[in-house]
């Protein structure tokens, strides 16, 4: 047993009962029309509700928020409905759980938001960047997104309005909390990036402008339901849909004590995952930690082992197993007992109905 994964730890006004994050994994699976919650995703997220924490998939704040086919969002009344039957199916099981609140920005395509031409910090291509659309058919079809164009004064007030209502709107669902996805290369993200952003006014230029974006969004959302009740999630050194900054280290340094200020309840690091990817630098994290004093998660790749020797080394508070829980509804209890995980079969990763969402099994004792 990883005697650190199992020691209780308060979460804003939350008392969790191990420190095993089930972060945020889209699945592509909501009622169609309307991009609604459902019975199936509820028991989805009810079967892993022994995890201390869940943060449900990304969720649009709105129509123009959505960057793939068949997510889900939190902006109709019909939307809220249907996630309280995931909070109500959570909650009876005991678990937390925090709805991530996500605004693709460039990172779709018109066919997923009606139309229109997609926004962003500014008019620049993510370049070899696929989204997937409804083609009519079950599996999802791939398509390169297009150019953006730059948001206006009154793009990015009306935005933060949306990631403000959007968060009350969790609220009334039955969320705990929410997370704000300023990661993996969608809107936030596109204006903390020196890369994706070329803007020449208050937005852009310097760290601080860079990160204005960043902070009037969580102003917003600290005002309409409380910072104990507030994450973020920052990706700081993925490049995924095409976002690299020059300068990674001092950005996301700042943005880290930046977010300190706000005393939200946690911040979420999501590390590059994929094969061979280069660590982390231990540098790096204790800047994090010096600087941002609440709950700190980190993210990817990440086995029980290495989760304990990350507690014993003070650089972070809560550890996040991603594609794990897909395979391993009980994965606490699994990682508990030294049980070994199933793995997922990738193809029913996005869209289907309950293969591969609800019929992977418990351990077999």
């Amino acid at each position: 047993m990883k005697q650190a994964l199992f020691q209780p730890l308060q979460l804003g006004r939350y008392t969790l009962v191990n420190r095993i994050v089930m972060p945020p994994m889209t699945r592509s699976r909501a009622i169609q029309p309307g991009n609604e919650a459902n019975d199936i995703m509820a028991t989805y997220y009810a079967q892993r509700a022994s995890a201390g924490l869940i943060v449900a998939e990304g969720t649009q704040i709105s129509a123009m928020g959505q960057g793939y086919a068949w997510t889900p969002g939190i902006y109709t009344q019909a939307q809220i409905d249907g996630w309280k039957k995931t909070t109500t199916a959570v909650h009876a099981k005991g678990g937390v759980i925090f709805a991530q609140l996500w605004h693709v920005g460039r990172v779709t395509h018109p066919d997923n938001i009606g139309g229109a031409q997609p926004i962003s910090s500014s008019a620049i291509k993510a370049e070899n960047v696929k989204v997937f659309v409804d083609n009519g058919k079950a599996e999802p079809g791939f398509v390169d997104v297009v150019e953006p164009r730059a948001m206006t004064k009154d793009d990015i007030k009306q935005v933060i309005g949306e990631y403000r209502q959007a968060a009350l709107n969790a609220i009334e669902a039955g969320f705990d909390g929410i997370e704000l996805h300023a990661a993996n290369g969608y809107l936030i993200n596109q204006f903390i990036d020196s890369g994706a952003n070329n803007r020449t006014d208050e937005y852009g230029g310097s760290v601080d402008n860079r990160l204005r974006f960043l902070a009037d969004v969580v102003e917003a959302v600290v005002d309409a339901i409380g910072a104990d009740r507030v994450g973020v999630r920052l990706a700081p050194f993925t490049s995924l849909n095409g976002t690299v900054d020059a300068n990674p280290v001092e950005t996301y340094t700042a943005a880290a004590a930046l977010l300190n200020q706000y005393n939200i309840a946690y911040l979420h690091i999501a590390e590059v995952d994929w094969d061979d990817a280069p660590e982390t630098p231990l540098s790096f994290k204790q800047a994090v930690r010096a600087a941002f004093k609440g709950v700190l998660i980190y993210a990817g790749k990440y086995d029980a082992e290495k989760a304990e020797q990350t507690f014993n080394d003070g650089l972070a508070d809560m550890i996040g197993f991603g594609r794990p829980f897909v395979a391993n509804p009980d994965l606490p209890d699994r990682i508990k007992h030294g049980y070994s995980w199933a793995e997922h079969d990738p193809a029913t990763l996005f869209g289907g109905a309950e293969k591969g969402l609800t019929d992977y099994p418990e351990y077999a004792k």
